[in-house]
């Protein structure tokens, strides 16, 4: 079975956690069947520069805007760089724009939900984000409905998640949605991850 392919957008002041968690989550599930790695994860940014993180942390980018390969699954994760830089960045809208009708599956980690905002692929949807910017994703995108008090909320084939660790349980909704209960539940075993899968 070819492994779905997943990528992950990375920018400047992007918080460590909304990318890092997602990533975990889809690195080590492995396929029922005992065939190896369900998924093969990527990163992707603008450029393959050095990306760094909030707080500090280096990251450096798989692949650029222009030589990314399909992507199955792309996670659009969070921060001040989301929020405060990549949503006045042009090329990073018109690059989520072209990417949505080839993906299954579109997901945003925290206030990254504004980034899909801004490219309109969230309006006439549901859509959350951190507790800390429902007001602001409001006020600003009037064509979005907003859904508080929720870890993540399924607008197929717009996944958006609430802030930070909202991100985590979201990979798992994911991957129960794709590869079925039994091995969402075996991934968060072993990632000691204590969350309920069958609701």
């Amino acid at each position: 079975m070819p492994r779905i392919k997943v990528g992950i957008l990375l920018f400047n002041e992007v918080e460590v956690m909304d990318f890092a968690g997602p990533f975990e989550v889809f690195s080590i599930t492995e396929n029922e069947d005992g065939s190896g790695k369900a998924f093969e994860v990527h990163t992707v940014s603008r450029t393959k520069q050095l990306v760094s993180a909030r707080n500090g942390l280096k990251i450096q980018p798989e692949y650029d805007f222009y030589d990314a390969p399909q992507f199955d699954i792309l996670i659009i994760p969070g921060g001040y760089g989301a929020e405060e830089i990549e949503i006045h960045n042009q090329e990073t809208i018109d690059w989520l724009k072209h990417r949505y009708p080839h993906v299954k599956i579109m997901a945003s980690v925290c206030n990254g939900a504004f980034l899909l905002a801004e490219s309109g692929l969230l309006d006439g949807k549901q859509a959350t984000t951190h507790w800390m910017d429902i007001e602001r994703l409001e006020k600003q995108y009037p064509k979005v409905s907003v859904v508080r008090d929720v870890k993540y909320v399924d607008a197929f084939p717009i996944i958006t998640s609430g802030g930070i660790s909202a991100g985590i349980n979201m990979s798992f909704y994911i991957v129960k949605q794709t590869l079925g209960l039994k091995v969402a539940q075996i991934t968060a075993r072993r990632m000691e991850y204590d969350i309920d899968l069958e609701n």
